[in-house]
């Protein structure tokens, strides 16, 4: 295992996030102690502690939440989710010096152990008004501990990506438990109707945005149903830009059709490290470079360059009359398939 996996590297571009990140951190924590001692001294330091790094978390969860669908929309918000992990990391840090400063304040100085304490102190789950939130914060922690915990790229090849990513999926079933948590603990203890209407925005945010993503996967989906010879038609040479991609959706799968240096080339849509969608990435230095976190596979063979192993499905396929058909049936992931060559237009230099 020690000679397949390192310690991760910061590079430049990573510090500069990560500074960023801990300096805008601070900097919201400070402007919080600051503005909630001008408008009301009475709570002590600890109690605006626990306020800030709640009310911080919180948001970095909707960050969290929000960078996938809008890198789906516009593909100018990717630069976003390459660190996306380092952000998350950051969120579990930030709840769980919230849960800390709540536990030593309100759990600490009795005769039962702090835990224990969290899920029995209060028991009236038939009042909404006096129901057990904290309970619920306790749960989306350790949700959220668990991802953190599996987050380096170990867990990832190891795990698989569906898997790592099926399992990863439980960050909304932490965001609903966060959300029940502020709504039932803090909210109902609250008149100022601006607490609500904060959390129905970020609520409303997040919908929205993945409601408006998944319209847009969904006409993505599209099967392909013209059937020519046991290949399906699925664009024109010319549709494609050069060294770029056309996604099409075959025997229910999507595949990525490359143009590059006057040939052909297909493969599976889907990366191998986080299921990014290779289509919308480009052609580099001859690889195809996944948009999400750059990891490079061979157009004409779906292989990633050494020392790498990762292996994508690729597709026959065949030029007719400038279409491009393709051989539903995918060839074993690695598998080289030559690159179809097609003839390059000529400009017409007299504009006709």
């Amino acid at each position: 295992m020690a000679n397949q996996y390192q310690a991760v590297g910061w590079n430049r571009q990573k510090r500069i996030y990560d500074l960023t990140v801990v300096g805008g951190l601070f900097a919201y924590i400070a402007a919080f102690v600051g503005v909630s001692a001008t408008l009301d001294p009475a709570p002590t330091i600890e109690t605006v502690l626990i306020r800030a790094t709640g009310t911080a978390a919180l948001l970095l969860l909707h960050v969290v939440l929000i960078i996938g669908p809008l890198c789906r929309l516009n593909s100018k918000f990717l630069p976003l989710l390459y660190n996306r992990r380092h952000l998350g990391v950051t969120t579990f840090m930030v709840g769980l010096a919230h849960g800390v400063l709540t536990t030593i304040q309100f759990h600490t100085f009795g005769d039962v152990n702090p835990l224990v304490s969290i899920l029995t102190a209060n028991l009236r789950i038939d009042s909404i008004s006096q129901f057990p939130f904290q309970p619920l914060g306790l749960a989306a922690l350790l949700i959220l501990f668990f991802m953190a915990a599996t987050s380096h790229d170990f867990w990832l090849a190891n795990l698989t990506a569906p898997i790592w990513k099926a399992m990863h999926m439980s960050v909304y079933i932490a965001y609903a438990l966060l959300i029940s948590h502020v709504a039932l603990g803090v909210l109902q203890a609250e008149t100022h109707p601006s607490l609500v209407v904060t959390l129905g925005v970020g609520l409303l945010t997040v919908l929205g945005l993945h409601a408006a993503a998944g319209i847009r996967e969904r006409s993505l989906d599209i099967e392909q149903d013209t059937i020519v010879e046991d290949h399906v038609d699925v664009c024109a040479v010319d549709d494609i830009a050069e060294k770029q991609a056309h996604i099409a959706t075959i025997a229910g799968e999507r595949v990525a059709v490359f143009k590059y240096d006057g040939k052909i080339s297909c493969i599976s849509n889907v990366c191998q490290h986080q299921n990014g969608p290779l289509g919308e990435g480009r052609i580099i230095d001859g690889y195809i470079t996944c948009p999400w976190h750059g990891y490079q596979y061979e157009p004409d063979s779906g292989r990633a360059p050494a020392p790498f192993t990762e292996c994508l499905p690729t597709f026959n396929l065949k030029i007719v009359d400038g279409r491009v058909h393709v051989n539903p049936k995918p060839n074993p992931p690695g598998t080289r398939v030559e690159p179809v060559a097609f003839a390059v237009s000529e400009p017409n230099i007299h504009g006709r």
